[in-house]
């Protein structure tokens, strides 16, 4: 879970590299206010998604999510 988390992490903020530094070879150009609102829309989402992540820790760390799994665990043995 954490994993999968920290690899969405480092895509957003490779593609916010990538925006900022553009190709490679080129001299930096004055940016236009197209990339600089896609940034500000990235580093946005960004945060959004770490505020999902901390949910989804919440959740998945509760005693109550832990044990609700152990009993559907439970269930489905019964059925096989």
């Amino acid at each position: 879970m954490n994993l999968t988390a920290i690899a969405i992490v480092a895509l957003v903020c490779w593609a916010i590299v990538e925006l900022v530094n553009g190709p490679k070879g080129k001299k930096k150009e004055q940016k236009n206010t197209e990339q600089v609102n896609t940034i500000n829309d990235l580093e946005r989402e960004v945060a959004a998604l770490r505020d999902r992540i901390e949910t989804l820790e919440k959740i998945v760390t509760d005693e109550k999510y832990d044990l609700n799994r152990q009993f559907n665990d439970l269930e489905k043995d019964k059925v096989a």
